[in-house]
């Protein structure tokens, strides 16, 4: 069987498009779901799927998907379709819990499956199992697969898949972001952008209504702003009275603030100081490098490069400080 999954990681696309609109699962099923279900109908590797029960299964950490965030409203077109077809037609993948107690399992596949069994065992159901595929994968490999499939989901939204992606740069491919980049295939100015949306400070994500209200392209018109201390400051500084503010809203004063005017009223903060020539940071993979100076006609660049440094990583942090050090000049 993981040899089967390990050919699913190498030949499905990983293109990093962003997720299609939200169509009713039973109608549109990805590549993934569709192998998985071929395998679970073939019964290969003479094994035929195992059925377990959803509190046998502890969801593996590295996993993307925000597990608080499902809810019966949010699964409620899964729900339907597995309580009308007794089970789930497209089997979760679990491998063996190494920390086994009550828990024998890990789910690296299917969380959305999982909480619907369990929704329903709960509410009228209590025969149905879960139908799993037992795999033997490493951290990476379950990490690649469980990407692939959440990549296809409308419900995952961009920060929660930064945020994973900012832990697994470290925990799967030591601190290399070109090697993250190639596993996953998408390109280093991709994954650089996913990275920046992660390392918004927690006043900036705060001042949204909701995580799923930021977006990868918000980050790089705030990130720059960032990097200035005096910018910085003001920014945050706002960011505070914004988040003060909808939680106000949400008490019951009125409508939350849309993101394009959180996104407006950051910037303008931002800019309520005159730019100087003050010295600008360069960031590569979230560590200071060096700085670099505007001046009139030329950009000075201090820079500190280590022997193991990802270079791929260190051009593009070069390439975004030079083109904001021109706009500073």
């Amino acid at each position: 069987m993981a040899g089967l999954i390990r050919d699913i990681l190498s030949t499905l696309s990983r293109d990093g498009a962003p997720a299609r609109p939200a169509v009713a699962e039973q109608d549109a099923l990805s590549r993934l779901d569709e192998r998985l279900t071929s395998f679970s109908q073939a019964a290969l590797d003479s094994r035929a799927p195992l059925l377990i029960r959803p509190a046998e299964c502890a969801v593996w950490d590295g996993n993307p998907r925000d597990q608080p965030g499902l809810n019966p409203d949010s699964c409620r077109s899964l729900i339907e379709s597995i309580a009308a077809e007794g089970g789930n037609r497209i089997p979760v993948l679990v491998r063996h819990n190494p920390d086994a107690s009550e828990q024998p399992y890990q789910l690296l596949v299917g969380s959305r499956r999982r909480f619907a069994i369990d929704w329903l065992n709960h509410n009228g159901r209590p025969e149905l199992r879960l139908n799993a595929l037992i795999v033997d994968l490493s951290d990476e490999e379950a990490f690649r697969l469980a990407d692939i499939e959440n990549r296809e989901r409308a419900d995952i939204c961009e920060l929660d898949r930064a945020r994973s992606y900012q832990q697994a740069v470290d925990r799967f491919y030591g601190g290399v972001q070109s090697r993250m980049a190639e596993a996953l295939g998408l390109s280093n100015s991709q994954l650089s952008r996913l990275l920046a949306l992660a390392q918004l400070p927690e006043e900036v994500i705060g001042a949204f209504a909701t995580k799923e209200d930021l977006k990868v392209r918000y980050s790089e018109l705030l990130t720059p702003l960032l990097r200035r201390a005096e910018q910085r400051a003001d920014l945050i500084s706002e960011a505070r009275r914004i988040g003060q503010e909808q939680q106000e809203r949400a008490a019951g004063a009125g409508s939350m603030l849309p993101p394009a005017t959180v996104l407006s009223r950051l910037r303008e903060a931002a800019a309520r100081r005159p730019r100087d020539t003050s010295d600008i940071e360069i960031l590569a993979g979230g560590e200071r490098i060096g700085r670099a100076r505007p001046a009139k006609g030329s950009i000075m660049l201090d820079v500190t490069i280590a022997s193991d440094a990802d270079l791929d990583a260190l051009f593009a942090a070069l390439k975004e400080t030079i083109l904001m050090a021109r706009a500073a000049a």
